[in-house]
C-alpha cells in the first residue's frame, strides 16, 4: 500500500481556503475537510459547503452524521463534487456532536454505524473510510476496540484511521479530549497486524518527521492536526524528508503563490480574512513571525479588511527580511 501523510479534519480550521493554502506547501499530502452534517449538505447551500478549488492534492470529505440514508444522499452529492474519499466522523467527543448523535458517541452504536458504513459504500465509487478513536469513556480495553473495527469491517470498510486515544464524552471538553486521555500506539499497531489487507492509518500526538517515519513502519499512513495548522511550515519539511521532494517553497513563495487565490476568491465574494487566519503560523520560529502576527491581526484578519492590503504583503515581507526567513 501507498504510505500516506495526512492533515487531520478540524472543525473551523480545514476549510477550502486552508485546504488550498496548505496545497501550496505541500502537494503530496491528503487533505480532509472539517466535519460537515450531512443534513446540512442535503438542504443546506451545497457550493459554500462543498466547493473547492481543484489541487493536485487528495482531499477528502468527512460527514458527520447517523442517519444512513442522509449519509448515503450527502456522500453522493461529496462525490459528484470532486472528492477523493469520503469519511466518516466516529471520534469527536463534544457535547454539541454528541447531542446531535454524531462522532465518537457512535462507537456505543455499533449496529447502526454499520448500517451508515454500508449505505454510504452502497452509494459512492470513491474510497470510504472511517475515522474512530481506540475507546470511549471507561471502555479502553483492546478486545473492545477490536471488535468495534471488525464490525466496521464485516460492513465494508477497509480504510480506517485512528486516533489513539480514547474519547471522555460529557467529561472533557474537545481540547482536553486532545490531550489528557493518554495515548496508546499499541492498539493501532495490533489491529493493523489484524486486518493486513485493510489501509491504517495512526492519528494522535505526533510532532515530527521521524515520529512520522517510525509509525509508517508499522501502519500505512499517519495524520496530523494541530502541530501543522499552528505551525504549517512544517509540511516543507515532511514533503523534503517523506515525500522525498527536491523543489520545496520558501515562505515567501506560498504568500506568492496564494496572492492570485486571494483575488479571484474575494471577487467571487468570499471574505480576506477567512482566508489569512490560515497563514498566521507560517512563519512560526522566524525572528520576524511576531511581525507577521501583528500585521495580519491589524490590517487582513479583521471584519471587512481592505483588499487593497493584499497588494502589499509582499512588502512587509519583504522589508522585514532578513528578520523573517524568505
Amino acid at each position: 500500500m501507498t504510505k500516506i501523510v495526512s492533515v487531520a479534519p478540524m472543525m473551523d480550521c480545514t476549510d477550502r481556503h486552508e485546504i488550498y493554502f496548505l496545497s501550496l506547501i505541500s502537494p503530496n499530502v491528503e487533505l480532509f475537510t472539517e466535519m460537515i452534517v450531512s443534513n446540512a449538505i442535503i438542504k443546506g447551500d451545497k457550493d459554500k459547503l462543498l466547493k473547492f478549488k481543484k489541487i493536485k492534492n487528495r482531499v477528502v470529505l468527512q460527514l458527520g452524521g447517523s442517519n444512513p440514508k442522509e449519509l448515503a444522499e450527502a456522500a453522493k452529492i461529496g462525490e459528484e463534487y470532486g472528492y477523493s474519499e469520503i469519511n466518516l466522523n466516529l471520534g469527536c467527543p463534544s457535547k454539541k456532536v454528541q447531542k446531535n448523535k454524531f462522532g465518537a458517541c457512535l462507537m456505543k452504536e455499533p449496529e447502526l454505524v454499520s448500517e451508515c458504513v454500508q449505505a454510504i459504500i452502497k452509494s459512492i465509487n470513491i474510497p470510504f473510510s472511517v475515522k474512530t478513536r481506540i475507546g470511549y469513556d471507561h471502555v479502553e480495553d483492546y478486545p473492545s476496540f477490536e471488535n468495534f473495527i471488525l464490525k466496521l469491517y464485516e460492513a465494508g470498510c477497509r480504510k480506517f484511521i485512528i486516533h489513539a486515544r480514547k474519547a471522555m464524552l460529557g467529561k472533557f471538553t474537545p481540547k482536553q479530549n486532545l490531550n489528557i486521555p493518554k495515548l496508546n500506539y499499541d492498539f493501532v499497531y495490533k489491529i493493523k497486524a489484524r486486518l493486513k489487507d485493510c489501509y491504517i492509518s495512526l492519528n494522535g500526538g505526533v510532532t515530527t518527521t521521524q515520529e512520522i517515519e517510525n509509525h509508517l513502519k508499522v501502519v500505512d499512513g499517519v495524520m496530523i492536526g494541530r502541530a501543522i495548522y499552528h505551525s504549517p511550515y512544517f509540511l516543507a519539511e515532511i514533503e523534503k524528508k517523506i515525500f522525498g521532494s527536491k523543489s520545496i517553497p520558501s515562505r515567501t513563495e506560498i504568500i506568492e503563490n496564494l496572492i492570485p487565490y486571494i483575488k479571484s476568491e474575494t471577487k467571487e465574494g468570499a471574505q480576506l480574512n477567512h482566508i489569512m487566519r490560515h497563514t498566521i503560523g507560517l512563519f512560526h520560529g522566524q525572528a520576524g513571525a511576531k511581525r507577521w502576527k501583528q500585521f495580519l491581526s491589524n490590517n487582513m484578519c479583521i471584519r471587512n479588511a481592505d483588499l487593497q492590503k493584499v497588494n502589499h504583503i509582499m512588502d512587509v515581507i519583504n522589508n522585514n527580511s532578513p528578520n523573517l526567513e524568505r
